[in-house]
């Protein structure tokens, strides 16, 4: 069940069909002014990979090049650059300690109180 999508060119709205089956044709217009005048765009789309490749791309130099560890602004980058890398939601805890680092604070200045659990979010 395929989902196209549209640009709208007399209200330059992006427009998203729903088709029942594939090969319907498709008969769309703009859900906000009724223009049938639509450019279909190329949509965007996921590529869903296995834990092996996942774990495969921790050699990548990439991963972990350009990281000051000494930039807690660089240090919060590379931490949400991992967990959408590879799918996993931040506890609130571990975000509010990236969103202090991303302000320029040290891990080490964080409150005291802190357990030191940076652990992502259980998949």
């Amino acid at each position: 069940m395929p989902i196209y999508e549209f640009h709208c060119n007399s209200c330059r709205s992006r427009v998203n069909v729903f088709q029942r089956r594939i090969d319907s044709p498709v008969g769309a217009v703009c859900s906000k002014c009724g223009s049938g005048d639509l450019t279909r765009l190329v949509s965007r789309f996921a590529v869903v990979r296995g834990e092996d490749a996942m774990l495969d791309s921790l050699d990548d130099d990439s991963l972990l090049g350009g990281v000051d560890e000494s930039d807690p602004k660089s240090v919060a980058a590379w931490a949400r650059k991992m967990s959408s890398r590879f799918g996993e939601e931040i506890e609130p805890e571990f975000d509010d300690m990236i969103d202090r680092m991303e302000a320029g604070e040290m891990p080490d200045d964080l409150d005291a109180g802190d357990d030191g659990d940076l652990s992502l979010g259980e998949g």
